[in-house]
């Protein structure tokens, strides 16, 4: 009992003690200790969270599940919990209408979202900043990319067991380039999008639906230029579905988006969107965990061309989606360009990034 209890108080890591107040976490938190290292069987009891004040709810009495869950009281954001004995039946359908898994009540405003972001998708909605050796089949040059992005969760509707639910979200974000070998670091291409995605999870499944608008600008020093580029009024409004399944440590994603609308009209509309991701557990370097992707993306419009974006590195902070986190990767990605009006030019670029996550 002494070794569990020293165990238990050993488990809250710097990084896993921030926000502990977020009940989703914390729920979440606690379910991994009583099943990882308690080994109870997930569908033996019923953890409820509210504030911080924790109710279990065992289907049968057991004194060493009793003391077990009385450990849970020294872990950091646990204000109380209460172990109370319940039928293993659940409540009947009337009690707690619920559609896929997903019951009526819902909160406003949550943390983070229920689809995890993409590790390596060049266009996911973040804060970051790479410096990129760029290739193209006219130029070199040394590029600094940015960008300035957020999911903002609008309304959550929770699942029937913690973690699963339904959420609609804004997302908007800002991706821009820059020639850093120019006199004054020449802004290259903008592109601006806002989107409302709607994320569901279940267990290990996952599924976003997003439909989004996107517009592309070209930089004012770029059209100053003694020979500047053909300017493209490229802008579209996409939908996309994203599936995506977590086995451990990994997790696989796959699926599209049609262009509903677009400029030029000539755009081809359909697009294959897959990938592969690891977000590992354990801290290396500097106390940060390894993480990784690959992302594939195939357009019609290219005569569904393979793109490749490779994005490995370490992250520190927060795990959770929506929480405070920073990464540092080594990026790689070959193919057509991923942003804006330079969409039909063939590039390559190896680099160094950082984001940061809120």
């Amino acid at each position: 009992m002494g070794a569990c209890l020293f165990l238990l108080l050993l488990l809250p890591s710097p990084a896993l003690a921030v926000d502990r107040g977020d009940d989703v976490f914390l729920a979440g938190y606690l379910t991994s200790v009583l099943e990882q290292v308690h080994g109870w069987e997930t569908d033996s009891y019923v953890l409820h969270i509210d504030d911080g004040v924790g109710i279990i709810t065992l289907f049968v009495d057991d004194e060493l599940r009793r003391k077990s869950a009385e450990m849970l009281n020294y872990i950091d954001g646990v204000k109380s919990i209460t172990v109370n004995i319940g039928p293993k039946d659940p409540p009947p359908p009337e009690a707690i209408p619920t559609f896929l898994g997903v019951t009526g009540k819902s909160t406003p405003f949550p943390t983070g979202d229920l689809f995890s972001p993409l590790i390596a998708d060049p266009k996911q909605a973040q804060f970051f900043v790479s410096i990129d050796y760029f290739d193209t089949t006219a130029e070199t040059y040394t590029m600094a990319s940015v960008g300035f992005g957020e999911n903002f969760g609008l309304v959550r509707y929770l699942g029937g067991r913690v973690g699963n639910g339904l959420q609609l979200s804004v997302q908007g974000a800002l991706f821009a380039q820059f020639n850093l070998e120019t006199p004054s670091a020449d802004l290259i291409n903008a592109d601006y999008t806002i989107g409302l995605p709607l994320s569901y999870r279940y267990g290990s499944n996952s599924l976003r639906l997003r439909f989004y608008h996107q517009s592309s600008h070209l930089g004012d020093e770029l059209l100053q230029q003694e020979t500047p580029p053909e300017r493209i009024n490229l802008s579209f409004e996409a939908l996309e579905l994203i599936y995506s399944f977590d086995w451990r440590n990994w997790r696989a994603y796959g699926g599209g988006e049609y262009l509903v609308h677009k400029e030029p009209a000539d755009l081809k509309p359909a697009s294959l969107h897959l990938g592969l991701e690891y977000r590992g557990k354990e801290t290396l370097l500097w106390n940060g965990r390894p993480i990784g992707g690959i992302d594939l993306k195939s357009l019609e419009e290219h005569n569904w061309a393979r793109d490749i974006s490779v994005k490995l590195g370490l992250e520190f902070g927060h795990p959770n989606p929506g929480q405070r986190r920073l990464r540092l990767m080594a990026e790689w990605y070959q193919g057509y360009d991923p942003r804006g009006q330079f969409y039909h030019n063939k590039v390559q670029y190896l680099g160094l990034g950082t984001s940061l996550a809120f």
